[in-house]
């Protein structure tokens, strides 16, 4: 049975309302919520926050600078620039925040300036327990302790990408600028980092992992061609890490239909992330909930993230977030017939049939919406998630 007339406009609603960057609160969980535990930081999640800053210099287009590289003693990461630039800094810096890392004075390795999300503070990752007074409640704000490591006062601009390992452990990679402050020299070393420095990424430096560069070169990429709007985390609580799925099929004349869960009102849906698997693989049980017997025939490709929610205020009942994704249904064109030879199959007009009487396909009426998520299905303008598994 197809969604009424008035059923198919407020669907429509939700997805012009998500596509506007503007959110919902996350009411239900549609798949595995008996499979998932609440979210309750250094229990069974870890969120880490990460800054890529550029000065000014940089930001108007000149590919010269540097990049700000903390040593911590016992810690996590480091710092890198575009080529060129002076030996102090001056002549046109970029800096890298997240967190820094040797394990002693006389050797270890760089890295980050930034930190962890800690258990009570409110939503801020990096306050140990403190609640930042100057700061919004997300993953996304200012936190003191990118001062202790690094000298530097840090206010994130946008999202730039997300990393993860399941929901037990998320990066959150931000652009950023410095607000404040001044970098951290040997005279103020303390238990929270040996000092803070520019490094040019040709001379040698000693890394403990080499997975910041990747960071950096984002940033460079982002700085040089922005391809997705400003995005900062949405002041949303959430009790689990779940993802909010927009998944869409594209017909062969153009037509796009859109997932829909019935009850309790038609709703895009929502599925928890399990601790064994990718975060974004809360899609893929969620197509084989809906189309048990089209799910191999089709691949689930998760295009990008639309926006982030997450609160915080609530050590262990607001801990989670929400990844509010576009995902697309695609046939698997290379399919095989009973002998195992290779045949391509011509598309398909419409989606495969629903199997599960929750769900429906929605097929999408609205001129403007049909014509963005066509777009955004051909040409994504979203933040990626990365799965490091």
């Amino acid at each position: 049975m197809e969604l009424t007339a008035k059923e198919r406009q407020q669907v429509e609603q939700q997805v012009e309302q998500l596509l506007s960057g503007q959110g919902s609160e996350v009411s239900l969980c549609d798949v595995g919520l008996e499979l998932s535990k609440p979210a309750v930081l250094r229990k069974n999640v870890t969120y880490i926050v990460c800054g890529v800053v550029f000065n000014d210099q940089v930001r108007r287009g000149c590919e010269e600078g540097w990049a700000c590289a903390a040593v911590r003693r016992y810690g996590r990461a480091v710092a890198v620039p575009p080529p060129g630039g002076g030996a102090d800094g001056a002549g046109g810096q970029a800096g890298l925040l997240q967190a820094v890392v040797p394990a002693s004075r006389e050797g270890g390795g760089g890295g980050e300036p930034g930190g962890g999300a800690e258990a009570g503070g409110e939503s801020c990752s990096c306050c140990h327990g403190e609640r930042c007074p100057e700061s919004p409640s997300d993953v996304g704000a200012r936190c003191p302790q990118v001062k202790e490591e690094a000298g530097f006062d840090c206010q994130p601009i946008t999202l730039l990408l997300i990393q993860e390992q399941g929901p037990q452990w998320i990066r959150f990679v931000f652009l950023a600028r410095i607000t404040g402050g001044s970098m951290k020299t040997l005279t103020a070393a303390d238990q929270e980092s040996l000092q803070a420095s520019w490094w040019d990424r040709q001379a040698s430096l000693p890394l403990r992992g080499r997975d910041i560069l990747r960071l950096i070169e984002h940033g460079l990429r982002y700085h040089r061609n922005p391809w997705h709007p400003v995005t900062l985390p949405l002041d949303m609580s959430c009790r689990h890490v779940v993802q909010r799925i927009l998944l869409v099929f594209v017909g062969a004349d153009k037509q796009i239909w859109v997932l829909v869960v019935r009850a309790p009102a038609p709703h895009l849906p929502t599925a928890a992330a399990l601790r064994t698997h990718a975060v974004t693989w809360a899609s893929n049980m969620v197509v084989q909930e809906a189309l048990p017997s089209s799910y191999y025939d089709h691949d689930v490709n998760t295009l990008g993230l639309i926006s982030l929610q997450h609160n915080g205020r609530q050590h262990g009942k607001t801990d989670g977030v929400c990844l509010n994704t576009l995902v697309a249904l695609v046939p698997d064109r290379a399919q095989r017939d009973e002998d195992g030879l290779q045949v391509e199959w011509p598309a398909a007009v419409t989606p495969p049939p629903v199997e599960n009487t929750r769900y429906v396909w929605m097929e999408v009426q609205e001129p403007a919406l049909k014509e963005r998520l066509l777009q955004e299905t051909q040409n994504p303008s979203l933040f990626p998630i990365q799965s490091l598994y």
